[in-house]
């Protein structure tokens, strides 16, 4: 067995040579100091027991009959260089009355190990051997979390540092915190946006990578809105700030971030619950092992008890059951998951989200924003009683408290500075249109319900796009029609979708059933419905989520204000982040950073790649486990076998969990 383990020492020490090649032997930003400590701990240890077996017991016969004292105390100095942590957390458990975790399996089976070798004045090198093994995988395990954990960090490093004042003709730095709305800021070529604003002087490109996870720049110029977290590459940009650093964007995706932990998943939560009991339950399974064969052999059986071999069957027992694959991997898992998914622009909540996505199988969008530009056109003026561009100008005027992006697109169209002192009694009605005084000329401007309500006959439009009738002075006076632009990724976002399992795509729309026809034909969407207003938008969710089966999930898709509700209905809300409105944000459980209904599809194959690991490492982990206890328990399995076993394990799951970070080409 001896030859086994020091095998077994060689190629753990040699495994870390490798690994310390592949980052570099000198200190290194890849590790943290307890790492650097803990490596060379096990090297330490390792050679010292290496030492210990080669020499074998000759230097100590000298010391006569207390040779064999010094020859423990060596031993004893090894196991407290590879060990002495173990053993604190192992009392500090106790003392806090969490007793039952892996560093109490590891201090009692170690201890245990070398009180029998003591009492048969045997070898220590097995008790070493289980302590090195295990640390040789505590620190693989720690040194992989921490390499996932610094990709993400890398990846979210947009914090901004300061922002730039200009003062007497000079820039001076302060905190981005300190910045008030409607400050201008100046942000040089190099540096990082740090606040939410519209720029007012200068052209620029920006590196939109660490949001969107796209390497393409975008082109910015006066009267753009700019999002904190870009890096400006070449120009130098005056912005006036719209936003507080706490409500910006770059703000809002730290703090997404830092607490998608937080919302664990039910995989998560199972793993938790099954530690809780697991643990405790070894524990006295190992002490029955321990107790009752070596009871029965004398009372039942009549043979010896032979205890020195079942108290060493149960010390290993213990140590095959450390649950530390499990308790692990899953967590680390899903949070490489949610650092691939933000790497490519997608924002995930929690873990419970991740997991949710990996179950959809029905996709609700709305069409504004989300499959459209939302960049609205007017296209044309029929029917018009008045001049097409006085009819445009009452329409702005009426339309001019509005932030929707047909109001947008109306006032676009007039060109001209709006002049707010024309326009009086504005009254919008929801889901219609907007009645308002234009010079005290009475001034209805809305869709069909809208004419309906107020009892004036219109005329029906064949043109595809939203319809902006128009009523002055209680009289029809023409319709304007708008645009909408599908955004380029739709329709190859829609066939992802179905590529992806998703059985079922519908959209919701408060636009004419003429327009949403046409979008979703162009796009091949599955079903829709058309002419919704805010609170229709929900009840339709809810009729989907009625008729759906119990395991499949119901994800919406959505940027404006009023689908705020809608996304916080859904199984899976999904904003989009970009473009969309704070409120959109804030209710969704998942944010595309830039807008690109294309990378929904790509989230949902990130999640159940990450499932797939998850489901991986549980069979892996219980499955090895049960039969390693089992060959333990029948005496088949050592100590040193139990442990290779359980690291083995531990590294394969690690391994396999770190690959959850890897979704460049899913």
């Amino acid at each position: 067995m001896q030859e086994y383990i020091v095998n077994g020492l060689l190629v753990s020490v040699a495994l870390l040579a490798i690994i310390l090649q592949l980052i570099g032997l000198r200190p290194s930003a890849n590790m943290t100091h307890k790492q650097k400590v803990t490596l060379w701990r096990i090297f330490l240890a390792s050679a010292l027991l290496l030492v210990l077996q080669v020499v074998g017991t000759a230097p100590f016969e000298k010391f006569g009959e207390s040779g064999r004292f010094v020859r423990l105390a060596v031993f004893l100095v090894d196991y407290l260089i590879i060990g002495y942590d173990i053993l604190i957390k192992a009392l500090k458990g106790i003392r806090n009355g969490q007793v039952f975790d892996e560093n109490f399996l590891m201090m009692v089976a170690t201890l245990g190990a070398l009180a029998l070798a003591i009492y048969e004045n045997g070898d220590y090198l097995e008790a070493i051997a289980v302590m090195l093994f295990y640390q040789v995988g505590e620190w693989f395990q720690s040194y992989a979390v921490g390499k996932s954990r610094r990709n993400i960090s890398d990846l979210m490093d947009i914090r901004p540092d300061y922002a730039n004042i200009e003062k007497d003709g000079k820039l001076e730095q302060v905190d981005p915190d300190e910045v008030g709305i409607g400050t201008i800021i100046v942000v040089q070529p190099g540096e990082k946006v740090p606040l939410d604003g519209i720029v007012v002087e200068g052209t620029s490109t920006l590196n939109t990578a660490a949001l969107t996870g796209e390497s393409l720049p975008r082109e910015v110029k006066v009267s753009d809105e700019i999002i904190s977290g870009c890096i400006n590459m070449t120009g130098l940009l005056k912005i006036q700030t719209t936003k507080e650093f706490g409500e910006s964007t770059v703000s809002k995706i730290l703090d997404l971030v830092e607490n998608a932990s937080s919302r664990k998943s039910k995989s998560e939560d199972f793993i938790s619950r099954f530690a809780k009991i697991y643990t405790p339950a070894v524990c006295y399974a190992a002490l029955a092992l321990a107790i009752v064969p070596p009871l029965v052999r004398v009372f039942g059986m009549g043979v010896s008890a032979e205890f020195e071999t079942w108290i060493y069957r149960a010390l290993t027992f213990l140590v095959a059951s450390c649950p530390c694959a499990l308790v692990i991997s899953i967590p680390l898992s899903f949070f490489a998951g949610i650092g691939g998914a933000s790497k490519e622009g997608v924002l995930v909540k929690g873990s419970n989200y991740l997991e949710a996505l990996s179950q959809t199988k029905i996709v609700v969008f709305d069409k504004t924003g989300t499959l459209t530009q939302g960049v609205f056109e007017v296209n044309g003026v029929h029917h018009s009683t008045y001049d097409d561009k006085k009819l445009i100008e009452y329409a702005a005027l009426a339309e001019s408290a509005s932030s929707h992006p047909i109001s947008k697109s109306l006032q676009r169209a007039y060109g001209k500075e709006i002049d707010r002192s024309r326009v009086s009694n504005i009254k919008e009605i929801s889901g219609k249109g907007v009645i308002a005084l234009v010079d005290d000329i009475e001034v209805a401007a809305g869709n069909d319900k809208l004419m309906e309500q107020l009892g004036i006959a219109y005329h029906s439009c064949h043109s595809v796009g939203t319809i902006i009738h128009m009523a002055i002075k209680g009289e029809y006076a023409g319709h304007i029609v708008i645009s909408d632009i599908v955004k380029t990724h739709s329709k190859k976002a829609i066939e992802e979708l179905k590529n992806a399992g998703v059985r079922k795509t519908v959209m919701l729309t408060g636009d004419a059933n003429k327009v949403a026809q046409s979008v979703a034909s162009a796009l091949g969407i599955d079903q829709v419905y058309s002419e919704l207003m805010p609170a229709d938008k929900v009840e339709k969710v809810e009729e989907l989520l009625n008729m759906k089966a119990s395991s499949a999930k119901l994800a919406f898709v959505g940027d404006g204000i009023n689908d705020a509700p809608v996304l916080r209905r859904a199984d899976i809300g999904i904003a989009m982040g970009a473009m969309g409105s704070d409120a959109a944000i804030e209710a969704a459980d998942v944010v595309l950073m830039d807008d690109d209904p294309l990378k929904i599809s790509k989230a949902i194959k990130i999640s159940r790649k990450c499932l797939s690991i998850v489901y991986q490492n549980i069979v892996i982990a219980i499955g090895i486990k049960v039969l390693c206890l089992v060959l333990v328990a029948i005496g088949l399995a050592n100590m040193w076998l139990a442990v290779f076993a359980d690291v083995g394990v531990m590294i394969i799951a690690v391994l396999n969990a770190i690959r959850a970070l890897f979704v460049k080409h899913l």
